[in-house]
Order: structure tokens, then sequence, then C-alpha cells
């Protein structure tokens, strides 16, 4: 009888275990989950961004390697019964004067970050992703650079390679164009890491009156981390 009860016990024990777990076991996947640090080496300040793509959901939230929650998303209303599918976010990026960079990897250390959410469905949704402290050197603009005159209809925009990061590589460098008259206007790409130039369209700086000009590259490396420089331009 004793031995019965005994079994009885832990199989009892065994069931919970299993019904704790399991949701894990048979959760959906998100499609993209994206944690990683961005340093813009002109302005000198740096964050955090994160970027999530998948299923409808109606809540997430997401854990450091430590296991803490920094994040916790709650969907009301109309968009908790719509979810959300993609989901972005960056965090303040206050000057390396008042928050320095060996701060703010401090507060984000190296490891695992974990997503865990619920869909419209009410079913388990996870993700996972690893966010490093290999950062790119910022790149070295070299045309144009401080104030020069462009042709609009013959520009090539010049920077020099991204020396890889120890343990990691450049995947990409990320080229944006603004000019803020008549009103804001940006064009963009995503070139691979063997290009280091950009021709601009000509019918994008083109335009009468095109105001201030700035031009910035993103160097990206595997694990997501990206360093920015920028650079003013004019417009003949």
């Amino acid at each position: 009888m004793r031995n019965a009860r005994f079994w009885l016990v832990l199989f009892a024990v065994f069931a919970l275990v299993s019904s704790v777990a399991a949701p894990q076991a048979w959760a959906k996947k998100l499609d993209e989950a994206e944690f990683f640090i961005e340093i813009n080496a002109t302005d000198g300040d740096a964050g955090v961004q994160v970027f999530l793509d998948g299923v409808g959901w109606r809540k997430m939230k997401i854990f450091d390697p430590d296991g803490n929650k920094i994040v916790d998303v709650r969907n009301k209303n109309a968009v908790r019964m719509q979810g959300i599918t993609e989901f972005f976010f960056e965090s303040a990026e206050p000057s390396f004067d008042v928050q320095t960079l060996e701060e703010l990897m401090a507060l984000f250390p190296e490891g695992r970050y974990t997503f865990e959410g619920v869909t419209t469905d009410g079913e388990p949704l996870t993700g996972k992703t690893r966010l490093t402290h290999d950062f790119p050197e910022a790149p070295m603009l070299i045309f144009p650079i401080n104030g020069e005159a462009v042709d609009p209809d013959n520009v090539v925009f010049m920077w020099a390679p991204v020396a890889d990061p120890p343990g990691s590589e450049i995947v990409s460098y990320e080229v944006i164009i603004e000019c803020d008259e008549p009103e804001l206007t940006k064009t963009s790409a995503i070139v691979n890491a063997d290009t280091f130039t950009f021709t601009a369209p000509p019918e994008f700086l083109n335009q009468e009156d095109a105001g201030e000009c700035k031009w910035e590259v993103l160097a990206k490396e595997e694990s997501g981390n990206q360093t920015i420089s920028e650079a003013e331009f004019d417009v003949d």
C-alpha cells in the first residue's frame, strides 16, 4: 500500500512538471527575434534596439540572460483582438558624457535573450537571440564630408571598408541619405560587405531647394550590432 502511494505521488509530480514544461515544447516560434546595440560614433551615443516578427500576439515578455524580465507588452481592447505581428523599438540614447558604452554594456550583458508571448489564439509564442558585445569600428566616410558640394546628377558616396571585429565579421552596410527641404525626404539601401560606394538616384537629389542634407553609413556585424558615421553635404 505504501509503495502504491509512493508511485501515485511520483506520477502526480511527473504529470505536473510535464504540464508546466509542455507548452514550451510545442509553442509557436517567432519568425524573427533581434536584440542588438547601435552606436552612433558621430553623435557619441548608443542604445539597444529590438525587432520581432511572427504570428499575431496579444502579449510579449523579454528576459535577459539572468532571467530578469526587462520588457512586458500587453495589448488592450482592439489591438488585443487584432494582434501585433511586427514590433520594433529603440531605447533612449544618452550621450557618452551621461552614460558610457561600458555602462550600457553592463545594463545589457552578453548572452541569450528570450521572448515569451501569447498569440491571439491563446497559444504560447517563443523566440530567442544572442546579444554580443562585438562592435564594428566607425565607418570612415570619404566623400562627401564637411559640407562638400555634390552634383545631384552624378554623385557617388564613398566610405572605407571596416575591419571585422574580433570574433565576428561585417555582413553589410546600410546607406541613408536625408534632405530636409521642401519636406524631409530619405532614401536608403543595404549593400553587401564588399561594397564601399553608393550612387544616389538623381531624381532624389535633383530637387529644388534641397536644403540641408546628410548621409550616414551603418556597418553591421553578424550578431546584429551596428555602428554609424554621419556627414553633411550641399547640393549644387
